[in-house]
């Protein structure tokens, strides 16, 4: 087993472990909660050790421990066993989105936000807000249940569409990952929306493992169909990304922590944030697309205290943009009717596939994640699949 700087665990947990993920677990050789998921993906991969709740959560107590796990459903989990660590607090000061709002309220004075609970959407009077704005659950994940108001007239129609959507959603997520009982109801945040995988070393100094646009199709766009990144990216956006982390994470007290941020930077260089997600980086397995583009495992960057060479890489990646998509479906869709996907034609919309990735597209609203090498002066493929209607893929059941 490779050294570590720290002593480092992993909880793996629904709804999906990459490959990447599971071979890294399996080379590092620490660690792992002993759950379904574990032992399903981890099988064959030679012969790593599950713990028992019990010594897990003796090694994740001890101090200067790094803990990953690859899903939020785990937040239940360490609430219940680490109750007496600072890693909780932690988890719950950036989870709920409102409690993140204050901790950065005084940085962004003229922003106004109001949380809510579920009943209380209906007679909440949008007009006390700027249009367009934004309502999403407080504790959230995906862009799920997440609208953009257009006006106070559409107000009416936007609560009725998420009282429907709690319905279909409270049976994927749990609460920790998704809660449909409060929701923050907030301005629009202008510029461009980009993600930042980083963590927070042992000093509490942030180290950037990947940043990636967000692409959208247009303003009132909120799916998480295309992610990209290169080396223009990187050095575009690498110092106000790291200006930002290094101002939450002094005022969290973030140290052996890693985070997956949403910002928006607007034309002026001002960074504005979306939210922070704790204890991971990317979800599914969005962070993958580091080791696809530069060939970077940010589970090891964390895990072992390693720090991309971002110069060399930025040389090394000039002219070429990476992307992940995301094969989203309208939940329209009923999930136990599909049959199949045809993947071989989603494939031959894209000129280089780095790879496919499958899903339990009967299980969650998503039947792939593809990685794709586009020229960065071409950027046309990617633009095609952000509006595109991807059941023509699907195969349904009669």
């Amino acid at each position: 087993m490779p050294a570590t700087l720290e002593p480092a665990v992993f909880i793996l947990e629904e709804p999906y472990v990459s490959d990447l993920l599971a071979a890294t677990v399996a080379e590092l050789g620490l660690p792992v909660l002993d759950t379904p998921i574990a032992r399903r993906r981890l099988t064959g991969q030679h012969a790593v050790p599950l713990s028992a709740a019990v010594e897990f959560a003796a090694a994740a107590a001890r101090p200067g421990a790094r803990l990953y796990s690859n899903s939020e459903n785990a937040i239940g989990w360490i609430a219940a066993h680490l109750a007496h660590a600072e890693l909780p607090r932690r988890i719950e000061l950036f989870k709920d989105k409102v409690a993140f709002r204050d901790l950065v309220a005084d940085l962004y004075p003229d922003y106004r936000y109001v949380g809510l609970p579920l009943s209380g959407l209906r007679a909440f009077d949008p007009s006390s807000l700027r249009a367009p704005f934004v309502v999403k659950p407080a504790v959230g994940f995906f862009s799920l249940g997440v609208h953009v108001v257009g006006s106070p007239a559409a107000w009416p129609a936007v609560v009725a569409e998420i009282e429907h959507e709690v319905q279909a959603l409270a049976a994927i997520y749990p609460d920790q990952v998704l809660g449909l009982e409060r929701f923050v109801v907030e301005e629009v945040i202008e510029g461009e929306e980009f993600a930042i995988d980083a963590y927070f070393d042992a000093d509490g100094t942030p180290v950037i493992v990947d940043i990636y646009a967000h692409l959208f199709v247009s303003a009132d766009d909120v799916s998480d169909r295309v992610y990209l990144t290169s080396a223009e990216t990187i050095a575009r956006l690498s110092t106000p990304a790291m200006e930002f982390l290094a101002e939450i994470g002094g005022r969290a007290g973030l140290a052996d922590f890693p985070v997956h941020a949403e910002l928006r930077i607007d034309g002026a260089g001002r960074v504005a944030p979306i939210e922070v997600n704790p204890m991971r980086f990317g979800g599914w397995c969005a962070t993958d697309l580091a080791h696809f583009a530069y060939g970077v495992n940010p589970y090891r960057c964390y895990l072992l205290g390693e720090r991309p060479d971002w110069v060399r890489i930025a040389a090394e990646t000039a002219g070429r943009t990476t992307a992940l998509i995301v094969s989203d479906l309208p939940s329209s869709v009923d999930l136990a009717a599909i049959e199949s996907v045809d993947y071989e034609r989603f494939a031959a919309r894209f000129s280089s596939v780095l790879e496919l990735r499958p899903t339990e597209f009967n299980r969650y609203p998503v039947f792939a994640f593809t990685f794709v090498d586009v020229p960065s002066d071409d950027l046309s493929e990617l633009h095609a699949v952000l509006g595109a209607d991807l059941r023509e893929y699907l195969r349904m059941r009669t």
